[in-house]
């Protein structure tokens, strides 16, 4: 694919990821995502022949990885979980009142509303949470927690109710409780 094909699939994926983040699955509907991303319709089943599962699946594992990526940066940067919890509450915070309350979890909106009914995007959401789950524990039993599994599934269900919660209030102090409360769960 040249240039100017992956220039069109990443807009594509773009606006599918800005769309689903802020309405979700149903949210998303493809001339919305034609729209927001200016890419002609033929564009849309050229890189995404499998249909709009194809595109929301992709743009899951993405803003996955984004996150992945920006947790990973702060795990060098933090001296141990605790800290890098508080951080990363800090990090989607900030990124969720940034955007108007729209843009919490990347995952959490298509999990809620597809897990039930599509194999595909459930598999998606399950991975991107498991990679997530997989950071906390590792990060977790080197610092020689003993129960590494256990408390990285508890942090991140703290960290994705919190997002919930503050989204539904449009502030920030779920996030902001569950940190002060991590630093003495951790």
């Amino acid at each position: 694919m040249g240039q100017k094909g992956e220039e069109t699939r990443s807009r594509l994926l773009d606006a599918t990821q800005e769309l689903i983040e802020g309405g979700g699955y149903f949210g998303a509907g493809l001339n919305q995502v034609i729209a927001a991303s200016g890419a002609p319709r033929g564009s849309l089943y050229f890189h995404f022949p499998g249909g709009k599962d194809q595109m929301v699946a992709e743009s899951v594992r993405r803003g996955g990885r984004e996150i992945g990526r920006a947790v990973g940066e702060l795990a060098e940067a933090v001296p141990d979980t605790a800290s890098l919890v508080v951080a990363v509450l800090t990090l989607l915070g900030d990124r969720l009142e940034a955007s108007g309350w729209r843009k919490g979890c990347p995952v959490a909106t298509v999990a809620l509303e597809m897990a039930a009914t599509s194999d595909p995007l459930q598999e998606v959401c399950s991975e991107v949470y498991d990679s997530w789950e997989g950071m906390l524990r590792d990060r977790l039993a080197a610092d020689g927690h003993p129960e590494a599994g256990d408390v990285a599934v508890t942090v991140l269900a703290l960290i994705e109710g919190a997002l919930l919660l503050a989204r539904a209030h449009r502030s920030r102090e779920p996030l902001d409780r569950v940190a002060r409360r991590i630093v003495t769960l951790l």
